[in-house]
């Protein structure tokens, strides 16, 4: 049976999240409902990750495999029809092997959360970022970042929800980047858990405002205790940019350079 691989793009403000829910718009709902469409099949969509109700997307992966075999763009221009207007864009599909799993083959998973640091409220990134009006020292941020790259116990940012077997995880990268009025933290890991990014970001935050220092973050990340954790970061600024796979590229397709350099990528 053939197998595909979508890169996906969506603005998450509408859904209630990735994942298929009892109740309300998920994006894996409208994709599965998209290929039901033109199959007339009923087929399992994979994510490679669970983003909530809120978050954004850039470069998703998901895939399913489904009987009707047809070309990799007539999958991406059909399943784009149907979607419309929802904001969901399939940037790419590709035929790839049955031993291909989007949430399982992945190697490394990559997320950056956007704060708008400065007074005027924006109005063009309304619930596409983290608005923080307090001037906040992204120097200080950026010092007690490191304290969370590597291997630790993330109990103190695990949500009480999360399903995951451990808490233990290893960080790849954590990083804090001022561009233009914006900072950017960036996220890598082979895995997150439910919340995590947000709440690092959220507690990263309390050391931006001069409430905690960095020894503060890192006694948080060592108490391994939810209870230490700071406040959740509000999931509008939060992006899941790109997955990592063995063999398979799937790097975000090019911006415009504008928005490119909005983002700050590289």
């Amino acid at each position: 049976m053939p197998r595909y691989r979508l890169l996906i793009e969506y603005d998450g403000t509408p859904f209630v999240g990735w994942q298929i829910q009892g109740a309300g718009r998920s994006i894996q709902g409208r994709i599965r409902e998209a290929v039901h469409a033109i199959s007339g099949e009923w087929v399992e969509v994979r994510g490679a990750g669970r983003t909530d109700a809120g978050v954004h997307a850039l470069g998703q992966v998901a895939h399913f495999s489904v009987g009707s075999d047809r070309a990799p763009y007539v999958w991406r221009e059909a399943i784009n029809a149907h979607l419309r207007p929802d904001p969901i864009s399939i940037l790419d599909v590709t035929a790839v092997p049955s031993t291909f799993d989007a949430r399982f083959s992945a190697t490394a998973r990559h997320y950056l959360y956007r704060l708008c640091n400065r007074r005027g409220q924006p109005a063009l990134d309304k619930n596409r970022v983290w608005w923080v009006a307090r001037p906040l020292d992204a120097q200080a941020m950026a010092d007690a970042a490191g304290v969370l790259v590597g291997h630790h116990d993330f109990t103190t940012f695990r949500s009480a929800a999360c399903q995951a077997k451990s808490p233990v995880k290893t960080l790849d990268q954590f990083s804090v980047e001022t561009v233009g009025c914006e900072i950017h933290v960036r996220a890598s890991a082979r895995s997150f858990m439910h919340n995590q990014v947000r709440s690092l970001v959220g507690s990263l935050k309390l050391v931006g405002d001069g409430k905690w220092g960095r020894g503060d973050l890192e006694a948080a990340l060592r108490a391994c205790d939810r209870a230490r954790c700071g406040p959740v970061a509000p999931a509008s600024g939060l992006y899941f940019v790109k997955v990592d796979y063995p063999a398979i590229s799937t790097d975000v397709a090019p911006l415009q350079p504008s928005a490119l350099d909005a983002l700050g990528t590289e």
